[in-house]
């Protein structure tokens, strides 16, 4: 297997260092009579995919904009006792068709319920202001606010040596796969997916983010780069102790797309404030598509991304995790993924301070 997911020292230092301060945490108002997450949330630009397939048409279901403001699911998606978003995934699951890792995972849809603009369609989605075109889209870049807690990871790995152990996605942007890449874009890749990661018998885990070098899917060069934030990045086995993440303990990003530019915020109340930037029209590397993301079309995730996938091979991604695909025998023995969200806000960008 290839060494491309070590850690990177020239990577880390093209983004912005820690910035300890002490930033509060807004928390969204909650009403003892709401029973379902559309009820406490705006989930007014959010369809959801579920690991499951009810409906039987071989596809992870997919609840969108309407439903989902009335929709739960008692299993997967719900709001707990303490009026927090719950997104569980199993390790075995219902996935959809490029990936076998299972998620309980909303998709940003500018569009709300206007079905009549597709999916797919600029209007339904961001791009950055250098892209061609820019103002045909949905908007120019966005911000993404979520405060969580990851109360579970999976207990089990058959190869623990995978980064892709015992970890889980909890946000991310993607860009749309495009029928034509002669323009050098529309891979469907992702400018950044923010992890949490623990293994077994260590009292903290990690929090770290990823950008995924913008290039085709056979270009050996197409690797995510890693960054730690609280603790370590995927390649290190070691407990971080106290500079890491506890289960069951509360964490916040923001993820801010400003004209050209990501900017990240990461807080703790516990570990201060660790800010990060980088250019999404200028490439991460050398290795990296020049452009970066700049002819990209964009769309916002949250919730769960379970990274444990049952799959065993030479990949990072396949670490043989357990799952059986019945959700209380896999509740049973740990091997799923879950986190409980009390704060998730899109809006526009805005200028970094």
């Amino acid at each position: 297997m290839a060494n491309s997911w070590k850690s990177n020292r020239r990577w880390s230092a093209l983004v912005a260092g820690i910035v300890a301060l002490s930033i509060p945490i807004g928390a969204v108002a909650l009403d003892d009579t709401s029973d379902v997450p559309g009820s406490v949330f705006d989930l007014s630009q959010w369809k959801i995919t579920l690991p499951i397939d009810a409906d039987s048409d071989g596809r992870p279901d997919e609840i969108d904009v309407r439903a989902i403001q009335d929709y739960e699911h008692s299993d997967y998606f719900y709001l707990n006792e303490e009026g927090r978003m719950v997104f569980v995934a199993p390790n075995m699951g219902t996935t959809t068709a490029n990936t076998s890792n299972a998620r309980s995972e909303l998709r940003q849809m500018i569009r709300g319920t206007n079905t009549r603009i597709g999916t797919h369609d600029p209007e339904n989605n961001f791009a950055v202001e250098a892209r061609r075109n820019s103002d045909r889209f949905g908007a120019v870049g966005g911000k993404l606010e979520a405060t969580l807690r990851v109360d579970h990871v999976s207990l089990n790995a058959g190869d623990p040596a995978k980064p892709s152990a015992y970890a889980v996605v909890v946000g991310q942007i993607h860009a749309i796969k495009y029928d034509s890449t002669r323009s050098g874009f529309g891979y469907g890749n992702e400018p950044i997916k923010i992890y949490f990661k623990k293994f077994p018998g260590h009292e903290y885990g990690s929090v770290f983010w990823t950008y995924e070098r913008n290039l085709a899917r056979d270009n050996p060069n197409r690797t995510d780069l890693s960054m730690p934030v609280f603790g370590y990045a995927w390649d290190v086995d070691e407990d971080p102790g106290e500079n890491g993440i506890a289960l069951g303990e509360d964490f916040s990003y923001t993820i801010n797309v400003h004209r050209n530019t990501m900017y990240l915020t990461f807080h703790s109340e516990r570990l201060g404030t660790v800010n990060h930037q980088l250019s999404l029209v200028r490439g991460a590397d050398a290795l990296d598509n020049p452009y970066s993301y700049g002819g990209d079309s964009l769309y916002f995730k949250a919730g769960v991304y379970n990274q444990c996938s049952p799959r065993t091979g030479d990949s990072m991604w396949y670490a043989g995790c357990p799952g059986t695909g019945d959700w209380e025998r896999d509740r049973a023995d740990g091997n799923y993924a879950q986190a409980s969200f009390s704060r998730l806000i899109l809006g526009p960008s805005t200028a970094p301070e």
